[in-house]
C-alpha cells in the first residue's frame, strides 16, 4: 500500500519505504552516491520485493548521518568503522536495566551530535571503548549516554585539551574503585538496616566518597605547590 506520495507505508500507517531515486532525494545526495554507499556496506541492504529495492526511514537516517560527518572531516573509511561500531553496540535497554533505580539522567545523541560533542575525537576505537565500559548504547538509529553528568565532564576535559582515549581509560580505573566502594557502603548498611534502605541512603555514601575526593585533591595540589 502507498500514500498519496507515492511512499510504500505499513498496514499500521507507521513504516514508510522509499524506492531508490526518493531515498536519493531525500537525502539530497545522487543514485550514484547511494549505490556506491551501498557498496561500501555504509548503509544496510534494502528489502527486495521482486526487482524492486524498498529502503526505510533507518537508510534515510543513516545517509543524514553520513553527510553530517563528510562535512566533520571524517572520511568514508572512517565512517564504515564508525558504523559497524554501532551496528555490534549493544542495545541500550541491557545497559539501563528496566525498573532500577538510578540517579543518572541518559541522554539520546544521534552520530552527529556525539561526533559534534567530541570534535575530531569520535574514533572507532574510543566508540568501542566507550561501548565496552557501558556508557554508550544503541537504540535504533539513536546513541543512549547513561549518564548526563558523564557526558558533560568528558566533553568538557576533551575541550580542554586531554585527549578522549586518556580520559576513557581513567574512567575505567575509576569504576574499578567505585564499584569497590559500592560495595564497602552496601555491606555496611546491610549490616544495620534492611534492604528498602539502600536507595534512601546512597546520598550519604555519595557525599562521603566526594568529600574524601575533594581532600585527597587538596592533598595533591598542595604537594604539588
Amino acid at each position: 500500500m502507498t500514500d498519496d506520495g507515492g511512499h510504500e507505508v505499513g498496514q499500521d500507517g507507521g513504516a514508510r519505504e522509499y524506492r531508490m531515486e526518493e531515498l536519493a532525494r531525500l537525502a539530497g545526495i545522487t543514485v550514484r552516491t547511494l549505490r556506491f554507499y551501498r557498496e561500501r556496506k555504509l548503509i544496510p541492504p534494502p528489502r527486495r520485493e521482486g526487482r524492486i529495492a524498498w529502503y526505510d526511514d533507518h537508510h534515510l537516517a543513516r545517509l543524514r548521518t553520513i553527510a553530517a560527518l563528510l562535512e566533520r572531516g571524517h572520511t568514508l573509511t572512517g565512517i564504515a568503522e564508525l558504523a559497524e561500531a554501532l551496528d555490534q553496540g549493544r542495545d541500550v535497554a541491557d545497559l539501563l536495566g528496566v525498573g532500577t533505580p538510578t540517579e543518572e539522567e541518559p541522554v539520546r545523541l544521534t552520530p552527529e551530535e556525539l561526533a559534534a560533542r567530541f570534535e575530531g575525537e569520535v574514533t572507532p576505537e574510543n566508540l568501542a571503548a566507550a561501548m565496552d565500559l557501558g556508557y554508550l548504547g544503541t537504540d535504533g538509529d539513536e546513541i543512549v549516554h547513561i549518564s548526563r553528568r558523564l557526558l558533560d565532564v568528558s566533553s568538557a576535559l576533551v575541550r580542554e585539551g586531554i585527549p578522549l582515549a586518556e580520559v576513557l581509560a581513567a574512567g575505567e580505573r575509576v569504576r574499578e574503585h567505585a564499584d569497590a566502594l559500592a560495595a564497602l557502603f552496601t555491606d555496611m548498611i546491610l549490616r544495620h538496616a534492611p534492604e528498602e534502605d539502600l536507595h534512601r541512603l546512597r546520598p550519604l555514601a555519595r557525599s562521603v566518597v566526594e568529600a574524601e575526593l575533594s581532600l585527597a585533591l587538596d592533598r595533591r595540589i598542595s604537594k604539588r605547590g
